[in-house]
Protein backbone atom coordinates (compact mmCIF):
# COMPACT_ATOMS: atom_id res chain seq x y z
CA UNK A 1 0.00 0.00 0.00
CA UNK A 2 2.96 2.27 -0.15
CA UNK A 3 1.69 3.42 -3.61
CA UNK A 4 -1.28 5.55 -1.62
CA UNK A 5 1.07 6.31 1.16
CA UNK A 6 1.10 10.57 0.88
CA UNK A 7 3.86 10.56 3.83
CA UNK A 8 6.65 11.56 1.59
CA UNK A 9 4.26 14.59 0.23
CA UNK A 10 3.27 15.53 3.62
CA UNK A 11 6.98 15.18 5.68
CA UNK A 12 7.98 18.16 4.16
CA UNK A 13 5.26 20.77 5.49
CA UNK A 14 5.84 19.26 8.80
CA UNK A 15 7.56 20.25 11.91
CA UNK A 16 9.91 16.74 12.48
CA UNK A 17 8.86 16.30 15.86
CA UNK A 18 5.20 15.95 14.03
CA UNK A 19 6.41 13.31 11.75
CA UNK A 20 7.32 11.16 14.31
CA UNK A 21 4.05 9.96 15.41
CA UNK A 22 3.22 9.35 11.71
CA UNK A 23 6.64 7.29 11.71
CA UNK A 24 5.12 5.21 14.78
CA UNK A 25 1.93 5.06 12.58
CA UNK A 26 3.70 3.34 9.59
CA UNK A 27 5.79 1.11 12.10
CA UNK A 28 2.52 -0.34 13.27
CA UNK A 29 0.83 -1.06 9.71
CA UNK A 30 4.30 -2.71 8.10
CA UNK A 31 3.91 -0.45 5.18
CA UNK A 32 7.55 -0.39 4.48
CA UNK A 33 10.80 -2.41 5.54
CA UNK A 34 10.78 -2.64 9.29
CA UNK A 35 15.11 -0.93 9.41
CA UNK A 36 14.33 1.76 6.74
CA UNK A 37 11.11 2.96 9.05
CA UNK A 38 13.46 2.25 12.13
CA UNK A 39 16.41 4.27 10.09
CA UNK A 40 13.81 7.03 8.93
CA UNK A 41 13.11 7.40 12.73
CA UNK A 42 16.97 8.26 13.56
CA UNK A 43 17.41 10.91 10.87
CA UNK A 44 13.79 12.49 12.08
CA UNK A 45 15.40 12.76 15.21
CA UNK A 46 18.90 13.35 15.20
CA UNK A 47 18.32 16.93 15.00
CA UNK A 48 16.26 17.20 18.12
CA UNK A 49 17.60 16.51 21.74
CA UNK A 50 15.49 13.24 22.35
CA UNK A 51 18.06 11.42 23.33
CA UNK A 52 16.66 8.84 25.08
CA UNK A 53 14.38 7.73 22.27
CA UNK A 54 16.66 8.13 19.78
CA UNK A 55 19.02 5.35 21.96
CA UNK A 56 16.36 3.22 22.10
CA UNK A 57 15.59 3.25 18.24
CA UNK A 58 19.69 2.67 17.28
CA UNK A 59 19.53 -0.04 20.08
CA UNK A 60 16.85 -2.25 18.35
CA UNK A 61 17.91 -1.22 14.64
CA UNK A 62 21.77 -2.19 15.47
CA UNK A 63 21.47 -5.08 18.61
CA UNK A 64 24.97 -5.50 18.59
CA UNK A 65 26.42 -1.91 18.68
CA UNK A 66 27.99 -1.59 21.64
CA UNK A 67 29.35 1.89 21.91
CA UNK A 68 27.27 4.39 22.42
CA UNK A 69 29.66 6.64 24.55
CA UNK A 70 28.79 9.49 22.33
CA UNK A 71 25.44 9.54 21.98
CA UNK A 72 24.97 9.67 26.25
CA UNK A 73 27.80 12.28 25.97
CA UNK A 74 25.46 14.49 24.30
CA UNK A 75 22.45 13.50 26.77
CA UNK A 76 25.03 14.71 29.84
CA UNK A 77 25.40 17.93 27.33
CA UNK A 78 22.29 18.63 26.95
CA UNK A 79 20.97 17.98 30.94
CA UNK A 80 23.37 20.46 31.31
CA UNK A 81 22.61 23.16 29.18
CA UNK A 82 18.97 22.84 29.97
CA UNK A 83 19.78 23.32 33.48
CA UNK A 84 21.77 26.13 32.25
CA UNK A 85 18.71 27.56 30.74
CA UNK A 86 16.86 27.41 33.53
CA UNK A 87 19.13 28.63 35.94
CA UNK A 88 18.97 31.71 33.42
CA UNK A 89 15.06 32.15 33.29
CA UNK A 90 14.48 31.25 36.74
CA UNK A 91 12.85 34.55 37.39
CA UNK A 92 10.16 33.77 35.21
CA UNK A 93 9.63 30.50 35.83
CA UNK A 94 9.11 31.58 39.39
CA UNK A 95 6.37 33.94 38.61
CA UNK A 96 4.57 30.95 36.27
CA UNK A 97 4.93 28.61 39.41
CA UNK A 98 3.05 31.36 41.57
CA UNK A 99 -0.75 29.82 41.06
CA UNK A 100 -2.06 33.57 42.18
CA UNK A 101 0.17 35.39 39.38
CA UNK A 102 -1.23 32.98 36.98
CA UNK A 103 -4.66 33.51 37.96
CA UNK A 104 -4.04 37.73 38.08
CA UNK A 105 -2.58 37.24 34.46
CA UNK A 106 -5.29 35.19 32.93
CA UNK A 107 -7.62 37.46 34.28
CA UNK A 108 -6.11 40.61 32.43
CA UNK A 109 -7.62 42.03 29.25
CA UNK A 110 -4.95 44.85 28.91
CA UNK A 111 -3.06 43.43 25.97
CA UNK A 112 0.68 42.88 26.13
CA UNK A 113 1.78 46.14 27.00
CA UNK A 114 -0.78 46.55 29.90
CA UNK A 115 0.12 43.04 31.05
CA UNK A 116 3.80 43.78 30.82
CA UNK A 117 3.44 46.73 32.52
CA UNK A 118 1.58 45.28 35.47
CA UNK A 119 4.26 42.34 36.09
CA UNK A 120 7.13 44.92 35.83
CA UNK A 121 5.79 47.14 38.86
CA UNK A 122 4.29 43.98 41.01
CA UNK A 123 6.81 41.89 40.21
CA UNK A 124 9.89 43.42 38.79
CA UNK A 125 9.75 41.67 35.27
CA UNK A 126 12.27 42.76 32.63
CA UNK A 127 10.49 42.24 28.49
CA UNK A 128 13.84 42.12 27.51
CA UNK A 129 14.59 38.67 29.00
CA UNK A 130 11.71 37.34 27.06
CA UNK A 131 13.77 36.71 23.88
CA UNK A 132 15.96 34.04 26.62
CA UNK A 133 12.80 32.64 27.87
CA UNK A 134 12.11 32.14 24.23
CA UNK A 135 14.86 30.22 23.82
CA UNK A 136 14.21 28.08 26.79
CA UNK A 137 10.74 27.24 25.74
CA UNK A 138 12.27 25.81 22.26
CA UNK A 139 14.48 24.21 23.65
CA UNK A 140 12.20 22.18 25.98
CA UNK A 141 10.24 21.64 22.64
CA UNK A 142 13.13 20.12 21.43
CA UNK A 143 13.88 17.67 23.63
CA UNK A 144 10.03 16.71 24.05
CA UNK A 145 8.65 18.08 26.85
CA UNK A 146 5.78 19.24 25.09
CA UNK A 147 3.41 20.03 28.10
CA UNK A 148 6.03 22.82 29.64
CA UNK A 149 6.94 24.06 26.06
CA UNK A 150 3.22 24.91 25.95
CA UNK A 151 3.15 26.46 29.07
CA UNK A 152 5.99 28.44 28.40
CA UNK A 153 5.07 29.59 24.62
CA UNK A 154 1.74 30.55 26.36
CA UNK A 155 3.29 33.34 28.83
CA UNK A 156 5.41 34.51 25.68
CA UNK A 157 2.45 35.32 23.66
CA UNK A 158 0.76 37.03 26.46
CA UNK A 159 3.62 39.55 26.82
CA UNK A 160 4.83 40.10 23.09
CA UNK A 161 3.30 42.12 20.93
CA UNK A 162 3.14 41.02 17.27
CA UNK A 163 5.48 42.82 15.94
CA UNK A 164 8.32 41.20 17.58
CA UNK A 165 10.66 38.98 16.12
CA UNK A 166 9.77 35.47 17.13
CA UNK A 167 5.94 36.25 17.47
CA UNK A 168 5.50 34.25 14.37
CA UNK A 169 7.98 31.71 15.70
CA UNK A 170 5.78 31.35 18.90
CA UNK A 171 2.95 30.79 17.33
CA UNK A 172 3.61 28.01 15.39
CA UNK A 173 5.55 26.26 18.20
CA UNK A 174 2.33 26.62 20.11
CA UNK A 175 0.44 24.92 18.03
CA UNK A 176 2.75 22.26 17.45
CA UNK A 177 2.95 21.77 21.36
CA UNK A 178 -1.06 21.36 21.62
CA UNK A 179 -0.97 19.23 18.94
CA UNK A 180 1.88 16.83 20.47
CA UNK A 181 -0.22 17.27 23.35
CA UNK A 182 -3.44 16.35 22.24
CA UNK A 183 -5.23 19.31 23.52
CA UNK A 184 -7.26 19.83 20.39
CA UNK A 185 -9.59 22.73 22.10
CA UNK A 186 -6.81 24.38 22.72
CA UNK A 187 -4.54 23.87 19.80
CA UNK A 188 -7.89 25.11 17.48
CA UNK A 189 -8.13 28.58 18.97
CA UNK A 190 -3.97 28.47 18.24
CA UNK A 191 -4.77 27.37 14.96
CA UNK A 192 -6.97 30.35 14.40
CA UNK A 193 -4.55 32.90 16.23
CA UNK A 194 -2.27 31.59 13.47
CA UNK A 195 -4.36 32.09 10.59
CA UNK A 196 -5.36 35.63 11.31
CA UNK A 197 -1.72 36.14 11.75
CA UNK A 198 -1.02 34.71 8.39
CA UNK A 199 -3.57 36.29 6.40
CA UNK A 200 -3.51 39.99 7.68
CA UNK A 201 0.16 40.18 7.60
CA UNK A 202 2.26 40.74 3.88
CA UNK A 203 5.27 38.76 4.19
CA UNK A 204 8.09 39.79 1.74
CA UNK A 205 6.42 37.68 -1.36
CA UNK A 206 3.53 36.51 -2.36
CA UNK A 207 5.56 33.01 -2.07
CA UNK A 208 6.26 33.01 1.59
CA UNK A 209 2.40 33.78 2.24
CA UNK A 210 1.79 31.01 0.61
CA UNK A 211 4.27 28.74 2.17
CA UNK A 212 2.80 29.42 5.54
CA UNK A 213 -0.66 28.52 4.27
CA UNK A 214 0.38 25.60 2.63
CA UNK A 215 1.96 24.69 6.24
CA UNK A 216 -0.62 25.51 7.94
CA UNK A 217 -2.81 23.10 6.00
CA UNK A 218 -1.20 20.12 6.92
CA UNK A 219 -0.79 20.60 10.64
CA UNK A 220 -4.77 21.19 10.73
CA UNK A 221 -5.05 17.99 9.81
CA UNK A 222 -4.15 17.02 12.79
CA UNK A 223 -6.60 18.89 14.44
CA UNK A 224 -9.27 18.72 11.87
CA UNK A 225 -9.92 14.70 12.40
CA UNK A 226 -9.26 14.89 16.28
CA UNK A 227 -11.24 18.12 16.98
CA UNK A 228 -15.26 17.36 17.32
CA UNK A 229 -16.13 20.06 14.55
CA UNK A 230 -13.14 19.20 12.49
CA UNK A 231 -15.08 17.86 9.63
CA UNK A 232 -17.01 21.26 9.30
CA UNK A 233 -13.97 23.22 9.70
CA UNK A 234 -12.06 21.76 7.33
CA UNK A 235 -14.80 21.93 4.45
CA UNK A 236 -15.23 25.73 5.54
CA UNK A 237 -11.20 26.39 5.92
CA UNK A 238 -10.24 24.21 2.76
CA UNK A 239 -12.93 24.35 0.61
CA UNK A 240 -14.46 27.74 0.67
CA UNK A 241 -11.62 30.37 1.44
CA UNK A 242 -10.37 31.09 -1.64
CA UNK A 243 -6.45 31.66 -0.52
CA UNK A 244 -6.43 28.42 1.04
CA UNK A 245 -7.87 26.27 -2.05
CA UNK A 246 -5.72 28.08 -3.88
CA UNK A 247 -2.69 26.60 -1.74
CA UNK A 248 -3.88 23.30 -1.82
CA UNK A 249 -4.11 23.52 -5.96
CA UNK A 250 -1.08 25.15 -6.35
CA UNK A 251 1.04 23.62 -3.80
CA UNK A 252 -0.30 20.26 -2.41
CA UNK A 253 -3.23 18.54 -4.72
CA UNK A 254 -2.69 15.56 -2.33
CA UNK A 255 -4.88 17.33 0.29
CA UNK A 256 -8.01 16.71 -1.39
CA UNK A 257 -8.04 12.94 -0.22
CA UNK A 258 -8.71 14.65 3.01
CA UNK A 259 -11.35 17.29 1.60
CA UNK A 260 -13.33 14.69 -0.08
CA UNK A 261 -12.76 12.44 2.67
CA UNK A 262 -14.34 15.13 4.86
CA UNK A 263 -17.39 15.79 2.79
CA UNK A 264 -17.86 11.90 2.66
CA UNK A 265 -18.17 12.02 6.22
CA UNK A 266 -19.84 14.89 6.83
CA UNK A 267 -23.77 13.84 6.43
CA UNK A 268 -24.76 17.45 6.92
CA UNK A 269 -22.38 19.29 4.27
CA UNK A 270 -23.66 17.28 0.92
CA UNK A 271 -24.54 20.55 -0.27
CA UNK A 272 -20.01 20.72 -0.40
CA UNK A 273 -20.14 17.93 -3.29
CA UNK A 274 -20.61 19.58 -5.98
CA UNK A 275 -18.22 22.50 -5.65
CA UNK A 276 -15.35 19.26 -4.11
CA UNK A 277 -16.23 17.12 -6.93
CA UNK A 278 -15.83 20.29 -9.32
CA UNK A 279 -12.38 21.12 -7.62
CA UNK A 280 -11.50 16.98 -7.71
CA UNK A 281 -11.76 17.20 -11.62
CA UNK A 282 -10.23 20.25 -12.36
CA UNK A 283 -7.19 18.49 -10.21
CA UNK A 284 -7.30 14.71 -11.51
CA UNK A 285 -4.52 15.70 -13.88
CA UNK A 286 -2.14 16.42 -10.73
CA UNK A 287 -3.33 14.43 -8.08
CA UNK A 288 -6.21 11.32 -7.86
CA UNK A 289 -6.52 8.26 -5.42
CA UNK A 290 -9.36 6.05 -4.63
CA UNK A 291 -11.50 8.87 -2.63
CA UNK A 292 -11.17 11.14 -5.05
CA UNK A 293 -11.76 8.77 -7.87
CA UNK A 294 -14.87 7.28 -5.91
CA UNK A 295 -16.45 10.86 -5.59
CA UNK A 296 -15.85 10.98 -9.83
CA UNK A 297 -17.50 7.81 -10.55
CA UNK A 298 -20.71 8.42 -8.50
CA UNK A 299 -21.56 11.90 -9.27
CA UNK A 300 -19.77 12.45 -12.67
CA UNK A 301 -19.59 9.36 -14.62
CA UNK A 302 -22.90 7.79 -12.20
CA UNK A 303 -20.45 4.46 -13.04
CA UNK A 304 -22.03 2.77 -9.77
CA UNK A 305 -19.87 -0.80 -10.59
CA UNK A 306 -16.27 2.00 -10.64
CA UNK A 307 -17.55 3.45 -7.68
CA UNK A 308 -18.18 -0.17 -5.72
CA UNK A 309 -14.70 -1.80 -7.10
CA UNK A 310 -13.23 2.19 -5.62
CA UNK A 311 -15.15 1.60 -2.16
CA UNK A 312 -13.09 -1.39 -2.18
CA UNK A 313 -9.86 0.07 -2.53
CA UNK A 314 -11.13 3.45 -0.46
CA UNK A 315 -11.63 0.74 2.17
CA UNK A 316 -7.49 0.05 2.11
CA UNK A 317 -6.43 3.19 1.67
CA UNK A 318 -8.44 4.79 4.92
CA UNK A 319 -7.01 1.98 6.94
CA UNK A 320 -3.77 2.47 6.09
CA UNK A 321 -3.80 6.66 6.43
CA UNK A 322 -2.57 7.86 9.53
CA UNK A 323 -5.03 10.91 9.72
CA UNK A 324 -7.97 8.74 8.35
CA UNK A 325 -7.72 5.32 9.95
CA UNK A 326 -10.14 6.24 12.88
CA UNK A 327 -12.84 7.16 10.78
CA UNK A 328 -12.98 3.91 8.88
CA UNK A 329 -16.12 2.73 10.04
CA UNK A 330 -18.08 5.90 9.27
CA UNK A 331 -16.66 6.38 5.90
CA UNK A 332 -17.54 2.84 4.33
CA UNK A 333 -20.92 3.58 6.14
CA UNK A 334 -21.65 7.12 4.42
CA UNK A 335 -20.02 6.08 1.68
CA UNK A 336 -22.69 3.15 0.55
CA UNK A 337 -25.26 5.77 1.86
CA UNK A 338 -23.85 8.13 -0.68
CA UNK A 339 -24.01 5.18 -3.53
CA UNK A 340 -27.75 3.97 -2.24
CA UNK A 341 -28.97 7.69 -2.24
CA UNK A 342 -27.41 8.20 -5.69
CA UNK A 343 -29.05 4.88 -7.36
CA UNK A 344 -32.32 5.76 -5.72
CA UNK A 345 -32.23 8.89 -7.46
CA UNK A 346 -31.91 7.05 -11.00
CA UNK A 347 -34.19 3.88 -10.23
CA UNK A 348 -37.63 3.97 -8.23
CA UNK A 349 -38.02 -0.17 -7.71
CA UNK A 350 -34.19 -1.51 -7.14
CA UNK A 351 -33.25 -5.48 -6.68
CA UNK A 352 -32.33 -6.05 -2.96
CA UNK A 353 -29.33 -8.59 -4.71
CA UNK A 354 -28.20 -5.71 -7.25
CA UNK A 355 -27.98 -3.27 -4.27
CA UNK A 356 -26.39 -5.83 -2.48
CA UNK A 357 -23.78 -6.12 -4.87
CA UNK A 358 -23.63 -2.12 -5.37
CA UNK A 359 -22.53 -1.78 -1.90
CA UNK A 360 -20.51 -4.97 -1.74
CA UNK A 361 -22.62 -6.75 0.82
CA UNK A 362 -24.86 -9.96 0.60
CA UNK A 363 -28.32 -9.29 0.90
CA UNK A 364 -29.01 -10.05 4.01
CA UNK A 365 -27.00 -7.73 4.92
CA UNK A 366 -28.28 -4.92 2.58
CA UNK A 367 -32.02 -6.08 3.41
CA UNK A 368 -31.64 -5.30 7.20
CA UNK A 369 -29.09 -2.03 6.44
CA UNK A 370 -32.14 -0.53 4.27
CA UNK A 371 -34.85 -1.81 6.91
CA UNK A 372 -32.35 0.38 9.47
CA UNK A 373 -32.59 3.51 7.39
CA UNK A 374 -36.41 3.39 7.34
CA UNK A 375 -36.50 2.54 10.64
CA UNK A 376 -34.16 6.14 11.31
CA UNK A 377 -36.38 7.65 9.15
CA UNK A 378 -33.61 8.15 6.98
CA UNK A 379 -35.21 6.41 3.48
CA UNK A 380 -38.78 6.82 2.74
CA UNK A 381 -38.68 3.21 0.95
CA UNK A 382 -41.31 0.23 1.43
CA UNK A 383 -39.96 -3.44 1.29
CA UNK A 384 -41.09 -6.17 -0.99
CA UNK A 385 -39.63 -9.38 0.89
CA UNK A 386 -41.32 -11.81 -1.18
CA UNK A 387 -40.15 -10.20 -4.84
CA UNK A 388 -36.65 -9.12 -3.19
CA UNK A 389 -37.07 -5.60 -3.89
CA UNK A 390 -38.05 -2.36 -2.39
CA UNK A 391 -39.73 0.30 -4.07
CA UNK A 392 -38.64 4.02 -3.11
CA UNK A 393 -41.45 7.10 -2.88
CA UNK A 394 -40.55 9.90 -4.33
CA UNK A 395 -38.40 12.54 -2.01
CA UNK A 396 -38.54 16.18 -3.57
CA UNK A 397 -36.51 18.42 -1.62
CA UNK A 398 -38.49 20.71 0.52
CA UNK A 399 -37.98 24.48 0.18
CA UNK A 400 -36.29 25.03 3.51
CA UNK A 401 -33.28 22.87 2.19
CA UNK A 402 -33.17 24.28 -1.41
CA UNK A 403 -33.19 27.91 0.19
CA UNK A 404 -30.27 26.67 2.87
CA UNK A 405 -28.21 25.30 -0.51
CA UNK A 406 -28.92 28.57 -2.31
CA UNK A 407 -27.56 30.85 0.52
CA UNK A 408 -24.76 28.74 1.08
CA UNK A 409 -23.70 29.03 -2.51
CA UNK A 410 -24.63 32.71 -2.31
CA UNK A 411 -22.11 33.25 0.79
CA UNK A 412 -18.97 31.21 -0.62
CA UNK A 413 -19.39 33.48 -4.43
CA UNK A 414 -19.97 37.24 -2.08
CA UNK A 415 -16.37 35.60 0.04
CA UNK A 416 -14.74 35.08 -2.88
CA UNK A 417 -16.29 38.42 -4.83
CA UNK A 418 -14.70 40.70 -1.75
CA UNK A 419 -11.70 38.85 -1.69
CA UNK A 420 -10.80 39.93 -5.50
CA UNK A 421 -12.70 43.34 -4.97
CA UNK A 422 -9.65 43.73 -2.23
CA UNK A 423 -7.50 42.38 -3.90
CA UNK A 424 -7.67 45.04 -6.88
CA UNK A 425 -8.19 47.57 -4.55
CA UNK A 426 -4.84 46.99 -2.95
CA UNK A 427 -2.94 46.80 -6.42
CA UNK A 428 -4.45 50.29 -6.92
CA UNK A 429 -3.08 51.81 -3.82
CA UNK A 430 0.31 49.89 -3.99
CA UNK A 431 0.49 51.26 -7.45
CA UNK A 432 2.24 54.55 -8.03
CA UNK A 433 0.61 55.23 -11.46
CA UNK A 434 -2.37 55.19 -10.15
CA UNK A 435 -4.36 58.37 -10.45
CA UNK A 436 -1.86 59.41 -13.26
CA UNK A 437 -2.88 61.57 -16.18
CA UNK A 438 -1.51 59.04 -18.82
CA UNK A 439 -2.87 61.41 -21.81
CA UNK A 440 -0.07 64.11 -21.25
Amino acid sequence: MAKYDLTPLLVPYLDRHLVFPLMEFLSAKDIYNKNDTLQAKVDILSKTYMLDYIIDIITELYPDKKNMDELFERRAEILDQLMALKDANKDILDLLSNDGVMANISGMREGPKGLVAFLTKEYDFNIENIDRFYTLAKFVYECGNYTHSTSYLYFCLLVMPPTDKNYLNVLWGKLASEILSQGWESALDDLNKLKEYIDANTFSSSLQSLQHRTWLIHWSLFIFFNHVKGRDLIIDMFLYKPNYLNAIQTMCPHILRYLAAAVILNKQRRSALRDVVKVIQQESYTYRDPITEFLEHLYVNFDFEGARQKLHECQVVVFNDFFLVACLEDFVENARLMIFETFCRIHQCISIGMLAEKLNMNPDEAECWIVNLIRNARLDAKIDSKLAHFVMRTQPMSPYQQILEKVDSLSVKSEALQALIERKVKARIQDPRWGQDYNN
